[in-house]
């Protein structure tokens, strides 16, 4: 390879935050007009080698260097980036929700004539730049009003409009259904035929292996291999390998289950839309965990998955709920999510970042924030008893970070969930509905969070996973019921399992249930 097949090197890059080595002597090279995937565990130091090429973290931040096309870059800024060409798409999109797709498109980069912005070559601008990413919107629909998927896809016009010839792309299917996905990397296939180079952060190996040309890997801030998917024969566990430090012969820890009587029983379960008057999202659910089981919830994107566990957590989710919850036998009237804490019912989000979190505070305030009743003395909370706890989770949940003092906003995916689930475990439940666990978390995470799940059922306590992953479902689960349009098609055991015979059932419009 010649400098002149390579558009960007960064040589020795290193980051320090307080107390924490980031990066060290990171050595990255990306060839013209490839797509170059970059693997590591959350924390491994991806991002933040991202952050430093495209100005987040401005030059005299760090130290080693930067060559873009042969040339050194001292990058103060996004805008110093995006000049020369780099354009980097973050994992929590950065649109206006209330600005409408040309206006997002052109944002800081308006489309004026005499100093007046021209709406007609904006609209006519943004339509064009739309047709390239396959979207047929109107460019004046506001952007709350489309999907995460189409969403991603704005972002990458608005690169398109700056010119861009390094794309930078953090964790990009994260969010997305696998209709999505698919449409997002057959996009990005196209864009390195038209010349654009490529950067992809993500966790997802099968789309690693199914889209780049070369991967990087990143172990603990440092600079593990870069292999070549053709030359060097790559397989999803080589990376695995690479991003661990250890072959994970098993990507799920063993376990002997010991199921006992039913914890908790759904009957007839029907959940409303709150804002589509008379649209049903679950119809007559009915389902059971027993206790020591883990039981899996498999259902394609909008078939009512998250809104059944979010209305029998307290109804805190959906109007004209009906139906029946038992805990141990007897029925329980769950009016609020105080209820369900209270008759030993606990719900792990799926969106941790926004609801399951507080992001600014710290590890300690977190934990103890669904069980304060806990820790009250005389009204008060007990700081000494709050600090002994975190750290108990702490050591126990192996949550990475220096003290419980440190803030969960700053934490890795995997720590972060780490702590939601030390939140949850510490109000003492004895159901756990855990809404997709493991999402946007690298493989050593997940196994770390599959080992905490066993030793819960292996308390005795019933387990409800939900999960967009069959592959997660049929090594965790042992027992799988599937939701299709707001309906329980079909309940397998986990011997019985497969991804086909899961997927068919998923996509059942019937009423009736297989067993």
């Amino acid at each position: 390879m010649t400098d002149s097949d390579t558009i960007l090197r960064m040589q020795d890059i290193t980051k320090t935050f307080p107390g924490v080595k980031a990066l060290q002597d990171v050595t990255l090279d990306v060839r013209r007009g490839e797509i170059h995937a970059i693997c590591g565990e959350n924390g491994a130091g991806k991002s933040t080698l991202m952050k430093v090429l495209s100005g987040v973290y401005p030059h005299g931040s760090y130290d080693g260097e930067i060559l873009f096309d042969g040339e050194p870059c001292r990058f103060a800024g996004i805008r110093d980036s995006e000049h020369k060409g780099i354009v980097i798409i973050h994992q929590e999109l950065a649109l206006a929700p209330n600005l409408s797709i040309a206006e997002n498109i052109f944002l800081g980069n308006e489309q004026a004539t005499r100093g007046l912005i021209d709406w007609n070559k904006t609209n006519a601008a943004a339509a064009e730049l739309l047709r390239r990413v396959g979207l047929r919107e109107n460019p004046t629909t506001q952007v709350v009003d489309l999907g995460v998927g189409k969403q991603q896809l704005v972002e990458i016009a608005k690169a398109i409009s700056k010119q861009v010839r390094l794309l930078i792309l953090d964790e990009p299917t994260a969010a997305l259904n696998d209709e999505d996905s698919d449409h997002l990397l057959a996009l990005l296939r196209g864009l390195r035929d038209e010349g654009i180079t490529c950067v992809i952060i993500s966790h997802k190996l099968n789309e690693v292996m199914a889209i780049s040309d070369r991967v990087t890997i990143i172990r603990d801030g440092r600079t593990i291999k870069t292999m070549d998917l053709v030359a060097d024969e790559v397989t999803e566990d080589k990376i695995i390998s690479g991003m661990v430090g250890r072959d994970l012969d098993n990507r799920f820890p063993p376990h002997e289950s010991h199921v006992g009587e039913e914890v908790l029983r759904i009957e007839d379960w029907t959940v409303h839309s709150p804002t589509q008057h008379g649209r049903v999202v679950v119809r007559n659910a009915s389902l059971n965990v027993r206790r020591g089981e883990i039981v899996g919830l498999a259902g394609l994107m909008g078939a009512g998955r998250t809104e059944l566990a979010m209305s029998v957590f307290g109804r805190s989710y959906g109007v004209d709920i009906s139906g029946k919850v038992f805990r141990d036998g007897r029925e329980v009237h769950l009016k609020s999510v105080q209820d369900a804490i209270k008759h030993g019912i606990a719900y792990a989000t799926e969106d941790r970042k926004r609801y399951g979190l507080n992001l600014i505070e710290d590890i300690k305030r977190n934990v103890s924030a669904a069980g304060l009743k806990k820790l009250a003395k005389g009204g008060w909370v007990d700081d000494n008893e709050e600090f002994k706890v975190a750290n108990e989770y702490r050591s126990s949940m192996n949550i990475k970070a220096p003290s419980v003092g440190s803030i969960v906003g700053k934490l890795s995916g995997g720590n972060q969930q780490k702590v939601v689930l030390s939140k949850w475990i510490f109000t003492d439940p004895e159901v756990l509905i855990l809404d997709e666990p493991t999402r946007g978390i690298d493989v050593g995470a997940k196994y770390e969070i599959y080992t905490i799940i066993n030793r819960l059922a292996d308390e005795g306590k019933g387990v409800l996973v939900i999960s967009s992953e069959l592959p997660e479902l049929l090594g965790l689960c042992d027992r799988i019921y599937t939701l299709a349009e707001g309906r329980i098609t079909g309940e397998v055991n986990r011997a019985d399992a497969t991804q086909e015979g899961l997927m068919t059932l998923m996509t059942t419009h019937g009423t009736e249930v297989a067993r």
